[in-house]
């Protein structure tokens, strides 16, 4: 049980490596709310793992959503320990003129903006607290750039950057912030990812992977799990690969 006692927000929370660290939490002794766009989604999975997880829909695009999130979670909860953000989007394998503005503009939104929305809602109460964790889910694409990706993968690497920085400013206040990295995994991003979900895709994709296998939400959940403990107490601005060897 090595989040007794903890609270967390898992943004995306109702489905893919979200679900995947939600279920850990909630496994490990923590209270989670599942924050997600998908409201049916967030219900029904809070549903499925049980009385200490509760669901809460949220636009983390908007800011005034994701204050009512904070606002929602501290009532729920009356203090939060660990705060995840998992929510992200992205375009399709595209060359990078050809990228669409609207499809550019959702992903800088959902994928950067929400970190600064979600910091600017919940960090005043983390410091107040004198204590806190905070995990961004970047991914592999801002290690390691994949062609016909560029505006997703500059998106991930702007997340790493932007968890070094809050790491080394909220320190002081004995706040953590971390990342971990995955490769692509059995997600609703998957497809997307690939540009097409074929056995030959997957075996192309598959072959640049050493371990020879997708990340899983389980292995999110894991990883996610040590970051935001107390057994990570030493740990802060790391962006920890999950990958199977994918950015050697």
């Amino acid at each position: 049980m090595r989040l007794d006692g903890k609270t967390a927000i898992v943004t995306g929370g109702a489905s893919g490596f979200g679900a995947g660290i939600a279920a850990k939490f909630i496994a490990e002794g923590a209270r989670v709310m599942i924050a997600d766009i998908n409201q049916q989604a967030a219900g029904d999975m809070a549903d499925g793992l049980g009385p200490n997880a509760v669901a809460h829909q949220v636009d983390v695009a908007d800011g005034a959503s994701v204050n009512a999130l904070a606002g929602a979670a501290l009532t729920a909860f009356g203090h939060l320990d660990i705060l995840v953000n998992n929510a992200g989007v992205t375009h399709l394998p595209t060359p990078l003129e050809d990228v669409g503005e609207e499809d550019f503009d959702r992903m800088f939104r959902v994928n950067m903006k929400s970190v600064y929305l979600t910091a600017r809602a919940l960090v005043p109460h983390m410091k107040s607290r004198g204590a806190g964790a905070i995990l961004n889910v970047a991914s592999t694409a801002g290690i390691s750039p994949r062609p016909r990706l560029n505006w997703y993968n500059a998106s991930k690497g702007w997340m790493i950057t932007a968890t070094r920085t809050m790491a080394v400013e909220l320190a002081p206040a004995g706040v953590r912030v971390n990342a971990i990295c995955p490769v692509a995994g059995e997600t609703p991003l998957l497809k997307s990812f690939m540009g097409e979900d074929t056995p030959e895709m997957r075996a192309k994709f598959l072959s640049t992977i050493p371990l020879g296998r997708f990340s899983t939400p389980e292995d999110m959940g894991n990883a996610a799990c040590f970051l935001c403990s107390d057994e990570a107490s030493m740990i802060t601005g790391v962006a920890m690969e999950v990958d199977g060897g994918r950015c050697i």
